[in-house]
């Protein structure tokens, strides 16, 4: 018997979408029923931290070009 949620098929740019909607807290409930019953929650794990690295990287060199 196979996890229901390794079966899941969610396209990398859904994923994407559904993590930058989640970083603005802003989504409509139809597009979160979809996102749950399409993506793979390991997936928007994964995505959401990579996201979260680069969100940070960007603030330090933001941060190091003003000081500079």
């Amino acid at each position: 018997m196979t996890d229901p949620l390794h079966q899941r098929k969610g396209s990398l740019v859904g994923t994407v979408k559904a993590v930058l909607w989640g970083f603005l807290g802003v989504r409509r409930n139809a597009d979160y029923q979809n996102d749950v019953a399409k993506l793979n929650p390991i997936h928007i794990m994964v995505v959401g931290v990579l996201m979260a690295l680069l969100f940070v990287l960007a603030l330090i060199l933001l941060v190091n070009w003003v000081v500079a």
